[in-house]
């Protein structure tokens, strides 16, 4: 089976509701998204409510004509299976699978997503609904992929009811099999927490004051696991009858709840969610960083864009409509760091609904618009790029990205509360993404060797088959650049004794013997004029070489950023958050030493990206600025068809393609 839909190059389109619109509306969509180049739409997400009107009876009709319009149109159907949202007959009848919150509080149906992961009950009508679709729609020729759910743990990631309780037991009890193995990962000699049963284990519920983080730590895995099951549930299901036809869920990039590197080897595709944040000042490295997030679940492989939008959303306190060029922009930022299918939420922008003012590819104010004329010419860009699926972004420098570390370093009862895991990561990403540098994520434990750098951002828990990894890396000559708050813990949260940083301490050649993390906005000073804040450590190098020392604060004189020679490799270790201006310094020093450099050098606000595949190389060039810039490059530009002999002159908030001529 081919792991990507039968859709011939960068597929184009979004989610298709046309249960909220009456047929008569149905014909004119199907002109306008052959006007627009659509060729593939998700159908179905939301529509479990009139699919099967009451339990056990489907009603199909509306869907077939769907299907069969869309047939005859030469669009490609990606069908959900409506799962997201249980109707309300369903909750009525099973009060038991609505969800509950940690406090004991039951949530009621009225909006989405309003059912207990672990509920059985839940999982066999959801897999029943996904059968019978299989069963209806799986030799119709527009079917080219399935979409099970939608967002799987955006609004309920988790469920504290007894039946979550009794589902977590039983995972614990997997995990560990009998329960002084569990009292020994867990620690429960503290706070008189051993248990002589696994009866007597619930989930961490709201307690007098912190619960054992172990449980919590397990809880987030079994957590991320219950809904990973919902999911491979309805794929059995739908493999049975359609073998041949590849099935996705969305992700939603840097999702703390779900674990997608583990989750992305039971998909046939990998697919992604992603929303511009207005608070953000910089949204377009964030876009990067999701988009670079999602092909690595998907280990390089070209991925789908399931949603993005248009213009503005509906959710934010502020909802911030996109600027005249920032539709093509953003959508081409993310087939540039891999995406090989671009689709939005929604084809039509809803009437009513709590959704009605998220932008569509449709708006509300017709065709005579901004958005719509976007829509139809980022099409044709598009379909002009269709050569480049397929290709691959190459990366010399890797961040090492982890869920376990990110739920285990937020836990509560920690040195502070700055320490928070997205933002060290976002720091390092940006100054890379900053200096030009392409950045692949990469699990702790994978295969390093292809990187000429690879950085560690507060990897509080590692295992020890990662850190030997990690190790075997820098001894075979990688450079390694490591931030405080890394290699303190193992798998079970218990603290490698000996000193910080635990698992890296001898590959660093350094021993930090206390924590000094610093006061709310308390900044200090580094010998090189650099400055950090949140954050410092009282180290003595063994080994190592000091970089830089503090001039002040609680450990003026202190070594502040070492440097050691660990086999054939170097390895970098940062004992503070450093501001943005001082982080540069170190990446741009770190990147030398190790030999990156960046596929093109380009004006500050120029991304970059290389593509390669088939003996071809893509580069894009993209524009934050307001400026105008010229990168050097030679080929043929893709979205015009000119020729590029030495120099691309690109306007501001433009994109440009070329296919490389060396």
């Amino acid at each position: 089976m081919s792991n990507w839909p039968r859709v011939p190059g960068i597929a184009y389109g979004g989610d298709y509701n046309p249960e909220q619109w009456p047929e008569s509306t149905w014909t004119e969509d199907i002109a306008l998204m052959r006007e627009a180049g659509v060729s593939m739409v998700t159908v179905g997400v939301f529509s479990w409510a009139l699919l099967e009107r009451r339990e056990g009876e489907f009603d199909f009709g509306w869907l077939d004509r769907v299907f069969d319009l869309l047939h005859e149109a030469g669009i490609a159907v990606d069908l959900a299976t409506a799962t997201a949202s249980p109707p309300p007959w369903f909750s009525r009848a099973y009060p038991d699978t609505l969800p509950v919150t940690k406090e004991g509080h039951r949530l009621w149906p009225g909006s989405r997503q309003a059912y207990c992961p672990s509920s059985t009950r839940y999982r066999q009508a959801a897999t029943n609904l996904a059968r019978a679709l299989a069963q209806r729609y799986g030799q119709h020729p527009a079917l080219v992929m399935w979409h099970i759910n939608n967002e799987y743990g955006c609004h309920v990631p988790q469920c504290y009811c007894d039946g979550s309780a009794a589902a977590f037991r039983n995972w614990l009890q997997a995990r560990y099999h009998d329960v002084e193995a569990l009292n020994a990962a867990w620690g429960t000699a503290f706070w008189s927490q051993h248990y002589t049963a696994f009866d007597e284990i619930l989930p961490p519920r709201s307690t007098p004051t912190w619960a054992n983080p172990t449980q919590q730590l397990d809880w987030y895995r079994f957590a991320s696991d219950e809904l990973l099951a919902c999911f491979t549930s309805e794929r059995d299901a739908i493999h049975e009858v359609t073998p041949d036809i590849p099935i996705t869920t969305n992700f939603m990039g840097a999702f703390k709840p779900v674990n997608y590197f583990d989750w992305a080897p039971h998909e046939d595709v990998v697919s992604n969610d992603h929303y511009l944040l207005g608070a953000d000042p910089s949204p377009h490295v964030q876009l990067a960083m999701s988009a670079d997030l999602v092909r690595a679940a998907g280990h390089g492989a070209p991925w789908i864009l399931m949603e993005h939008s248009t213009s503005a959303v509906n959710w934010q306190p502020r909802n911030l409509a996109k600027q005249p060029g920032q539709l093509a922009r953003n959508s081409l930022q993310h087939v540039a760091r891999g995406a090989d299918a671009v689709c939005f939420f929604q084809w039509r922008a809803s009437r009513a609904g709590a959704e009605k003012f998220h932008s569509g590819m449709v708006p509300h104010a017709g065709t005579d618009t901004k958005v719509w004329r976007e829509v139809v010419e980022l099409g044709k860009h598009l379909k002009s790029l269709g050569e480049v699926a397929g290709s691959r972004v190459q990366a010399e420098v890797a961040i090492l990205f982890d869920w376990n570390a990110w739920w285990a370093v937020e836990l509560d009862s920690h040195p502070s509360t700055d320490v928070q895991y997205l933002t060290i990561v976002r720091d390092y990403y940006e100054s890379l993404w900053r200096q030009g540098v392409t950045i692949d994520f990469a699990r702790p434990d994978d295969d390093l060797s292809a990187y000429k750098l690879v950085v560690v951002p507060a990897l509080y828990l590692v295992t020890d088959q990662a850190a030997a990894a990690i190790g075997d890396y820098v001894r075979a000559g990688g450079h390694l650049l490591c931030t405080f708050f890394s290699g303190i813990v193992d798998e079970n949260d218990a603290l490698r004794l000996g000193g910080y940083p635990g698992a890296f301490r001898d590959l660093l050649g350094v021993k930090v013997e206390e924590f000094f993390p610093l006061a709310e906005g308390e900044v200090v000073q580094l010998s090189d004029d650099a400055r950090g804040t949140v954050w410092t450590e009282a180290l003595h190098p063994a080994g190592a070489n000091v970089v830089a020392t503090y001039v002040d604060g609680p450990l003026a004189g202190w070594p502040a950023v070492t440097a050691h020679h660990a086999g054939d490799g170097l390895g970098h270790y940062v004992t503070t958050r450093l501001d943005q201006d001082s982080l540069a310094r170190l990446i741009a020093r770190c990147c030398a030493e190790a030999g990156v450099r960046p596929p093109i050098i380009a004006a500050s606000g120029i991304e970059v990206v290389r593509r390669r595949g088939d003996g071809a190389s893509y580069l894009f060039v993209i524009n934050h600025t307001q400026q105008e810039a010229d990168v050097q490059a030679v080929g043929e530009e893709l979205l015009t068809g000119r020729a590029v002999t030495d120099s691309l002159r690109l306007p501001a908030g433009g994109v440009a393609v070329v296919r490389e001529t060396h």
